[in-house]
């Protein structure tokens, strides 16, 4: 990621929508999160500025109408979020994490399966 400071909650839903989206006008990120709410125009537009100044996305001004848009990607800002719970709450350990997560959420089978050619990939990785 381009930033140190990593996106508050609310930013990272106002990404969510830019990941899904693409690039969107600021009415069309309030229009997506906050359509049934009392939530201001306003609230969305600082929202997105302030993922501006911690350069995790970029303003379009050439048109009449502001358009921001994702320069991190998912991936990248999951890890990150990731790598500082893992850091924060569970020492450092990856499958500590990975234990807790699978014990307190039901995994479909699929899940399983994928969960398990994971975990032999790293397998036959670390063996190389």
């Amino acid at each position: 990621m381009r930033s140190a400071v990593p996106p508050t909650d609310a930013e990272l839903a106002a990404l969510r929508v830019l990941w899904d989206q693409g690039p969107c006008t600021v009415r069309a990120v309030h229009d997506t999160l906050y359509h049934d709410s009392d939530v201001g125009y306003t609230t969305t537009l600082k929202l997105l500025q302030n993922l501006r100044a911690k350069r995790l996305v970029r303003r379009d001004d050439t048109g009449k109408q502001h358009v921001f848009e994702a320069i991190v990607t998912e991936a990248a800002t999951m890890r990150q979020h990731v790598g500082r719970l893992v850091d924060a709450t569970f020492n450092g350990s990856s499958a500590e994490l990975a234990m807790r997560a699978l014990e307190a959420r039901p995994v479909s089978a699929s899940e399983l399966a994928e969960l398990k050619r994971m975990v032999a990939a790293l397998k036959a990785r670390d063996q190389r």
